[in-house]
């Protein structure tokens, strides 16, 4: 394990010059983790508060390189935790993170839907953790007390927020089209999800919430307004990510954490690109079901980027050769385990401008706030 920590951070440190936290930071510094289709996504105030949304899957894997993470970044403690919800991928972290790290205040949507936890034991070993901290159960329209930041709860429990965020509350047309899916009641449904405001930038984050349950936020009116930042809902699953939605608040720029072969779908890809005003996606794997025509071009990929020899295996494997692992689907195994892994850094200004880096390749995009925005 020592040695798969040291990878980890030898190839976090060959960009120590991107990635250095600072007292004079004036961003808001938001690293996302590479967990295999699963999520784990850290906050870095400009006055060195933290929020981490999930915490990845159990087991080594994932943990070294969230703690990398999180060392790269300068982090000593994690002031808010937010669980979107207790799907093993985005929980099954946290029993080994919290005896990794300091934490101080954990926020969900109560106990579980779920009849059989997909992490045994997790319920009492949570109450645990959060019983030497502070922990607050949210609704709908609730604050985290996050300094320089306004960070609203728009979705929790099943519920959507009824009153509209400042720039919100307009008719929505994708609504007249939309159509619901049979889903089942279960976690996904209940995600926690998250509106960010730094100055003129904004953000949303909706966890794993599925696309009938996007319709309570966006229709018949958005509640939300315009983003500048979409992360990806769901991985980018078919389960979610309605026009309704996307199309509704109009991202200029999305991050998807999905795996080689969990998430990152077609319809999600052009539906994102058909969204007026979008101009880019950036994931942390290349995806085997966007396939070539619909995965964006591999300066926007963290990790899972293979050479043409390997992808034409996939897609076309000779008929006597093995089905390919089903690696990065977010359950917590250990396929597809690879070191150094990337994570993709956003740096936000209060004027709205903001940058997206991939830690890969260096590659980095500036987006400047507009007018018409």
């Amino acid at each position: 394990m020592r040695n798969a920590v040291f990878a980890v951070a030898l190839g976090a440190a060959m960009v120590t010059g991107l990635w250095a936290q600072t007292s004079s930071r004036k961003t808001l510094d938001i690293y996302v983790a590479d967990t295999e289709g699963g999520k784990a996504a850290l906050y870095v105030t400009p006055s060195g508060e933290t929020v981490l949304i999930d915490t990845g899957n159990p087991g080594p894997r994932d943990h070294d390189r969230i703690v990398a993470m999180i060392e790269q970044a300068g982090v000593k403690a994690i002031d808010h935790v937010i669980l979107t919800h207790y799907h093993v991928d985005h929980v099954g972290g946290l029993p080994e993170l919290a005896k990794r790290i300091p934490m101080r205040h954990f926020i969900d949507h109560g106990p579980t839907v779920e009849a059989k936890e997909q992490v045994a034991g997790f319920q009492e070993t949570y109450a645990a953790i959060y019983k030497a901290a502070k922990h607050t159960v949210v609704k709908p329209g609730d604050r985290v007390p996050v300094a320089g930041l306004d960070w609203r709860i728009v979705t929790a429990g099943a519920s959507a927020l009824k009153t509209a965020l400042p720039g919100g509350g307009q008719a929505n047309a994708e609504c007249a089209t939309f159509v619901k899916k049979d889903a089942p009641v279960d976690e996904n449904n209940q995600s926690v999800g998250s509106v960010v405001t730094f100055g003129q930038f904004k953000l949303i984050d909706l966890g794993d919430l599925m696309w009938n349950n996007e319709f309570d936020l966006v229709c018949p009116r958005n509640m939300v307004g315009n983003v500048d930042l979409y992360m990806v809902t769901h991985h980018g699953l078919d389960a979610s990510g309605s026009p309704a939605l996307i199309r509704g608040v109009r991202p200029r720029v999305a991050v998807m954490q999905n795996g080689t072969r969990k998430g990152g779908t077609p319809n999600t890809l052009q539906t994102l690109r058909s969204s007026p005003g979008f101009e880019d996606v950036w994931q942390l794997h290349w995806s085997y079901n966007a396939l070539i025509e619909h995965n964006p071009p591999g300066v926007f990929i963290a990790n899972g980027v293979d050479d043409l020899p390997a992808i034409a295996g996939v897609l076309a494997p000779p008929t006597a050769a093995p089905a390919p692992p089903a690696g990065g689907q977010g359950r917590g195994s250990a396929a597809n385990a690879h070191s150094p892994a990337y994570w993709i850094k956003i740096s936000a200004e209060t004027n709205g401008t903001f940058t997206v880096t991939n830690s890969r390749n260096n590659f980095s995009r500036t987006y400047v706030k507009s007018a018409a925005r």
